[in-house]
């Protein structure tokens, strides 16, 4: 079973407007205590790992085998680094530079905003990649603002990546169990909050863990019907 998604109704919600309007009830509904969602984690690495190499362009001001004058330094491989989510462990591959630290100040503060992270990347998985979620993720994870180079070609890489979440096949996994709910969210767009309501798809693994397999999110209350 896999849920369409909405592609006619995108909306550019910043992330600290998704934190304070519906952080607590959205999270509660897709994340509780037995949720082990591997696909979620698996994206959720992907994308992560994706941005940690957007700083590394942004760091030495070049990309893979670029040349150019103003370039300040160069990547020397990766190493893995273990990232505990609410969703699993994530294995992400952090930059080496030859010329300095690469910084990883993402990870402390990708723990302290997660939950605001988690709610734009599943924003993102509903409506589809836009350069303004993009800017506004990797400035609150890197603390710095991405070059528009950068987002564009980060911008790139994602939406693919979403894409294949939204239409990865569902058969290879058994499902014992299906919940179906429909959640009404109070949202903070254009200086108003509006209710708009949310249908989740959830499976429960031959594990009893959960695991969302799809969601749409409509435009009233009165879609959740």
């Amino acid at each position: 079973m896999k849920l369409g998604t909405n592609t006619q109704n995108r909306r550019d919600f910043e992330m600290a407007q998704y934190q304070i309007t519906v952080n607590s009830e959205l999270l509660h509904h897709l994340f509780q205590k037995n949720t082990k969602d591997s696909g979620m984690a698996q994206l959720l690495e992907s994308i992560v790992n994706q941005i940690l190499q957007a700083q590394a362009t942004e760091q030495v001001n070049a990309g893979y085998y670029e040349r150019t004058d103003t370039r300040k330094g160069y990547r020397n491989g990766t190493y893995p680094h273990t990232l505990v989510t609410r969703v699993g462990s994530l294995t992400l591959k952090v930059p080496r530079l030859r010329n300095g630290d690469f910084s990883t100040d993402l990870f402390s503060r990708f723990q302290r905003s997660e939950q605001a992270f988690i709610l734009a990347l599943m924003e993102m998985v509903v409506n589809g990649v836009s350069t303004r979620k993009v800017e506004n993720i990797t400035y609150e994870l890197c603390g710095a603002t991405f070059s528009k180079s950068t987002i564009s070609e980060l911008c790139k890489g994602l939406d693919p990546t979403i894409n294949a979440w939204n239409s990865r096949p569902l058969s290879e996994t058994e499902y014992p169990f299906l919940i179906v709910d429909a959640l009404v969210i109070k949202v903070r767009e254009d200086q108003r909050v509006r209710p708009r309501s949310v249908l989740l798809a959830i499976g429960v693994n031959q594990h009893g863990y959960r695991e969302i397999l799809g969601l749409q999110i409509g435009d009233s209350e009165s879609e959740a019907s």
